[in-house]
């Protein structure tokens, strides 16, 4: 016996098979781009948020994500110019990754409060953080310990029973393992704005360091100045 030859197959039965891997990749890319829209307005919004509340002023959820409208675009230039710099800089024996991803920790805040596109929020950042990537690390450092604190507590334990699972009942494997990617997600839900509050904060304290911004802010309440000569100045990119 040899199988069932593909001249007898049933092709009522292969179509079917066809339209589902159709519509499962459909919807595999639907999920990855409204997870992509939610991910950019809850760290826009987020930004937003901790940007008013630092320079008393109310603000609501709402408001903050109002705010968003025609940022989304551009919020996914910087977000992925910073991935792309960063991995480069991961595959020069990892360190100078580390480094660039704690000079470039604040590219957010800036894109978003200064209004500036992919390359210029970069450097911005570059330059704001300037003496100061050690601080940077710990805020990536803090972020992590709590992320697998949380991920211990929400996902560890239904991948240890689906290691204890595999090999008596597949089934209940699989289970366990879906159980373990969605204690992961909570475990990233509860922890990633710890990491987007901490940025925006530290994004002020670099401003009000060197730039006198709490001067600024109280000289003239209702707006977040500009970098003062920040054309002038080397880029990480000259």
């Amino acid at each position: 016996m040899t199988g069932i030859p593909a001249t007898t197959r049933d092709p009522s039965r292969t179509a079917l098979s066809a339209g589902w891997g159709s519509l499962a990749l459909v919807g595999g890319l639907l999920g990855i781009a409204i997870y992509v829209v939610t991910y950019l307005f809850a760290q826009g919004g987020t930004v937003y948020a901790v940007s008013e509340l630092y320079l008393g002023r109310t603000t609501t959820i709402g408001e903050s994500l109002r705010r968003m409208r025609g940022q989304a675009l551009n919020l996914f230039g910087v977000t992925l110019l910073n991935g792309l710099v960063v991995v480069v800089g991961l595959l020069f024996f990892v360190l100078p990754g580390i480094w660039l991803s704690c000079r470039l920790i604040t590219c957010v805040p800036a894109a978003l409060l200064e209004d500036l596109g992919a390359r210029d929020s970069l450097e911005r950042s570059y330059r704001l953080t300037e003496g100061r990537a050690g601080r940077a690390f710990v805020i990536y450092l803090i972020y992590f310990v709590l992320f697998l604190s949380a991920a211990f507590l929400f996902a560890v334990p239904f991948e240890f029973l689906a290691g204890l699972s595999t090999v008596r009942n597949p089934d209940s494997a699989r289970m366990w393992l879906a159980l373990t990617q969605i204690g992961n997600s909570v475990a990233e839900t509860l922890v990633t704005p710890i990491l987007l509050i901490a940025t925006a904060v530290f994004y002020y304290d670099l401003r009000a360091r060197k730039e006198a911004f709490d001067l600024q802010v109280m000289m003239n309440p209702g707006a977040v100045a500009a970098a003062p000569g920040s054309g002038s100045i080397p880029s990480m990119f000259s």
